[in-house]
């Protein structure tokens, strides 16, 4: 295992257990040694700024061991989380409450702030009838004339009269995202300074309360932006950044670095430019936009791994010189006006996103996947273009770990037992380090001057990328276990005498051993199926032939359906990605958890297949590189959802034979808790009876 850092000094546990013996009591609970590990080890990655992977099984109190080093420190703490929910629990529950217990031991108040992107957070401006949106700018002036809409505007409207925050997570219930657009704007539709609400601005006061604050609780997205952009600080300056559920980091960086472009947004653009460009130049632009919308339908779905088809590739060249010419008019054509200048702005930002993603089309670098998607939602088919970082380790690399210390920690971050595949994903590659004698104060515009050299076709564009990649990044790995003892808590089965699972959706003799699990278990059933035709299919047809209520994802919110599932031990839950993880329901209502087929990447999936070439073409192994780590990490997850606290006991099943026969089969289970292993059927229908009749007796359904 790479540790290029070394061990982590002792030095520091003695200063940080009366922390942690205060926080663990103002939160409840007991310490745990797994979590004094963790506690240490990031002490000491923030004092000698070196980068640290964590993994911390559940139940270790992982958002504590990161949360008491980062406020005892002397300097800024950006902390990212991938979910709304432990963002809530971090800002509204556990801090306020360390914040207290801790400032008699360190003799200071430690401040904490909430930051999120400007658009979640209601605009002054547009409330008081600025910069509506195309199609709706009656419903600020009349909400009452546009029934539902307006409606939920005349809410916020309301609300905003009482707010402190202006957060859109602070107002419920909650409104539509349409709703929400007439009261909000994006950082680039923001009027800044020039707004007469500008003192008042929700969105000013939470990034002014960031500034002065110890700890900074954001999103992976904000995160993902403030590394893709260095002209715009949308964090404030700091000297670390913690990242939990660090296993999404990698999807979440590559969702916001994906571009994309529509016939809605085009003709967006076209519209909010309209009445502030000159005629030809609106001409042009929508003459372009009629071009782009006919190539978008003429066009091949899926990946144009070989170039743009002519077609579509000149109409993005016509696209983008029409939205340069307006964005010239628009900088030239400036008023006094405020609604006019908001609505500029408007005009301005839908044209700079449409020619943003035609020029990055159209460079072709060999860096991005670029692919068409068509869809359909209730009836209306819809067709896309989109462009994605074929990786983002070098942005990565040079953006986020280049300039501080970072602190990677989540329950899955070593895949096949080791750290070094979700390192590497990340930038930091493990290996010999090349030391140079010349490292930049700003490795960042390094990494930016070898791209532009790679895009301009210097010759020696790669040469030089490929020397600013080996800059030493020292970083340091440690597992700290879980509480659980996996192996006496849990069973992982695997049905290896079913055939290997097809193409063509779940099989009568699958349902047949789901259903004969079910039944044991008393129900007490997750299923998790990695598509949602199959785990509709198998909700549809096991009603029809067991006595249990059996739930499924898209019939009522998740919400509810796991407030349901949670609630009555015989309840069955089935859905697909969005139950992998973040599921947390200990007790007797989920002692079984039944995955369909191991994980993969769809065979389609552009990106996984760009990259997997992408592997291949440098002599490694691209199917583990990236189907079977993506696979690992999914499987590792969807397995975790079973031991949630000390008591539970259940099993995993798996319908997928290859988990115990093909040569990949060790590099995933390696990856799941180690549950005590076995492939005998009814041992395991033996096992779950006596689990039901154990939590029956308990009185526990």
């Amino acid at each position: 295992m790479p540790n290029s850092g070394g061990a982590a000094p002792e030095s520091s546990e003695d200063d940080l257990t009366p922390l942690l013996d205060a926080a663990v009591e103002a939160l409840g609970g007991q310490t745990r040694p797994g979590q004094i590990a963790m506690a240490q080890a990031v002490a000491a990655a923030l004092d000698d700024r070196v980068h640290l992977l964590v993994q911390a099984g559940t139940g270790t109190g992982k958002s504590l061991a990161y949360l008491v080093p980062a406020l005892a420190h002397h300097k800024r703490v950006i902390v990212a989380t991938a979910t709304l929910a432990l963002q809530r629990q971090l800002f509204a529950s556990d801090l306020p409450r360390l914040a207290k217990a801790m400032t008699p031991l360190i003799n200071r108040e430690p401040a904490y702030a909430l930051l999120k992107g400007r658009n979640n957070y209601v605009c002054l401006n547009k409330v008081e009838g600025g910069q509506a949106d195309d199609g709706d700018q009656d419903v600020l002036f009349d909400p009452l004339a546009v029934g539902k809409l307006g409606a939920e505007v005349l809410r916020v409207r309301d609300w905003v009269e009482e707010t402190e925050t202006g957060d859109r997570d602070d107002l419920s219930p909650g409104v539509s995202d349409r709703a929400w657009a007439q009261v909000s704007v994006s950082a680039r539709e923001c009027l800044g300074s020039k707004c007469q609400y500008f003192e008042d601005c929700f969105a000013e006061q939470a990034k002014e309360l960031a500034r002065s604050a110890d700890v900074v609780v954001t999103n992976h997205a904000l995160l993902a932006i403030a590394a893709m952009d260095s002209d715009v600080q949308v964090l404030p300056e700091h000297d670390a950044v913690i990242v939990d559920e660090a296993h999404e980091l990698v999807n979440r960086v590559t969702s916001a670095a994906t571009g994309e472009l529509t016939k809605s947004a085009v003709e967006r653009a076209h519209h909010r430019a309209d009445k502030f460009v000159k005629e030809t130049t609106a001409a042009n632009l929508a003459v372009a936009t009629l071009d782009f919308t006919e190539a978008l339908e003429n066009s091949p779905e899926g990946r144009f791994a070989r170039g743009l088809p002519e077609e579509l590739g000149a109409a993005l060249s016509a696209l983008r010189d029409a939205s340069r010419a307006a964005l010239t008019d628009l900088a030239k054509n400036k008023g006094g006006d405020l609604d006019m200048d908001g609505a500029r702005k408007q005009a301005r930002a839908a044209c700079e996103a449409v020619h943003q993603v035609a020029e990055r089309i159209l460079e072709g670098s060999d860096q991005d996947v670029v692919w068409l998607e068509r869809t359909e939602f209730r009836g209306v088919k819809s067709s896309t273009v989109k462009i994605a970082p074929l990786g983002i380790e070098s942005l990565l690399r040079f953006r986020m770990f280049a300039r501080n210390p970072v602190v990677l920690t989540s329950a899955t971050l070593k895949l096949g037992g080791d750290f070094t595949g979700v390192a590497a994903s990340v930038g930091l590659n493990g290996g010999e380090r090349i030391e140079l004698d010349f490292v930049p104060e700003k490795p960042e515009e390094l990494y930016d001057a070898a791209v532009k050299l790679l895009r301009d076709g210097d010759s020696d564009g790669e040469e030089f990328l490929d020397m600013v990649q080996n800059l030493p990044q020292h970083w340091r790995a440690l597992d700290v276990g879980s509480p659980f003892d996996y192996p006496k808590q849990g069973i992982l089965y695997v049905a290896r005498h079913l055939d290997a699972p097809s193409r063509d959706g779940i099989r009568d003799d699958q349902l047949d051993l789901l259903a004969d699990l079910m039944d044991n278990a008393g129900g007490r059933t997750l299923g998790l199926f990695s598509s949602m035709r199959g785990a509709q299919t198998a909700a549809e047809k096991l009603r029809e032939k067991i006595d249990l209520p059996i739930l499924c994802q898209g019939e009522d919110s998740l919400a509810e359906l796991l407030r349901k599932f949670a609630e009555d031990p015989q309840t069955c839950l089935f859905g697909t990605l969005s139950l992998w993880q973040g599921v947390n329901v200990p007790g007797p209502s989920l002692q079984l958890v039944v995955i369909d087929r191991i994980p993969f990447p769809r065979p389609d999936d552009p990106v996984a297949a760009a990259r997997t070439e992408a592997v291949g073409r440098s002599g490694g192994n691209g199917f583990m590189a990236v189907s079977a780590s993506h696979a690992a990490l999914l499987m590792a997850q969807g397995a975790g959802r079973l031991i949630r606290a000390i008591d539970d006991k259940g099993v995993v099943a798996v319908l997928d034979s290859r988990l115990a026969t093909a040569r990949y089969g060790g590099f995933l289970r390696s990856s799941m808790p180690p549950f005590w292993q076995t492939d005998d059927t009814d041992r395991v229908l033996k096992s779950l009876r006596a689990i039901d009749a154990m939590a029956k007796a308990a009185g526990q359904n």
